[in-house]
Order: structure tokens, then sequence, then C-alpha cells
């Protein structure tokens, strides 16, 4: 399966996230991963799927590269690298300007919006995350 098209996301720097060194908390990155993803799903999915689904994130891997500070100018480029059952893999990086401050790896989880329970990501889905990925080579292991 090829990765889904790439999306930016505009990262913005808030005073509290600022630690006691002057550099944005660790715990801010995750802040912006979350946003980035849900604002993914908000811009390739229906109306409908966006009310009956929902994405909470299993796992991240942050690798954090350089330091960012509260006047940076972030931006977290996503992408999609597969999707298998119930579960999204995304691989983010963060950079200000050509210079990379984290690259993560991350792993959300679909839940029915009513159920609050995890469900197995629907053909329909998958092509508006893969618009050029038949549903057959999907994993669905």
């Amino acid at each position: 399966m090829k990765p889904s098209h790439h999306h930016d996301f505009r990262v913005t720097i808030e005073k509290a996230e600022i630690n006691c060194i002057g550099y944005v908390n660790n715990s801010a990155y995750l802040k912006w991963i979350q946003a980035g993803v849900l604002d993914h799903w908000q811009r390739i999915a229906s109306p409908q799927a966006v009310a009956n689904f929902l994405w909470i994130a299993v796992k991240h891997d942050i690798r954090y590269r350089r330091p960012a500070f509260l006047h940076d100018r972030l931006t977290a480029s996503l992408v999609l690298e597969k999707v298998q059952r119930e579960s999204a893999f995304y691989a983010t990086t963060i950079r200000r300007g050509q210079d990379v401050i984290a690259e993560v790896k991350s792993r959300w989880c679909c839940l029915d919006s009513t159920a609050r329970s995890p469900t197995r990501v629907s053909d329909e889905i998958v092509r508006s995350f893969f618009p050029e990925t038949a549903p057959a080579s999907v994993q669905k292991s």
C-alpha cells in the first residue's frame, strides 16, 4: 500500500508549553500530533464518518532532534503509512523551516463513536485515506 497524501499542519506554540530551560515541553509534541491527525481525518472523511468514528492514540515513538522555542514557526508533516484492522499508522516530521525538530511514529485506534469500542476501519474510510489504492490491498490481518 502506498502512503496516503501528505498532510501539513501548522503548529502553534503557547507560552504555557515552555519548560524551565526555555524549550517547548515534550508533552506539547503529543498535543500537536493529535491535533494534526484529527485535522487530517476531518479534512478527508465524510461528515458522516467524522460523526460515527473517533480516533485515539495508542502509541507514540518520538525522536527529538532539536529544541523548539516559543516564537518558532513549526509545521508538522503527516503521512498515513498504513491501515491495519482498527489501526492507522502515521509518520510525522516536525520542522522549523528545513530543520527537523522531531520525528514521530504513531499508532491510532478507530473507535465506534456510540459504543466507544475499537472497530475495523471500513473500505470506504480506507478509500478516503488512500484514494489510489484498491481496498483489497489493505492489510486486514
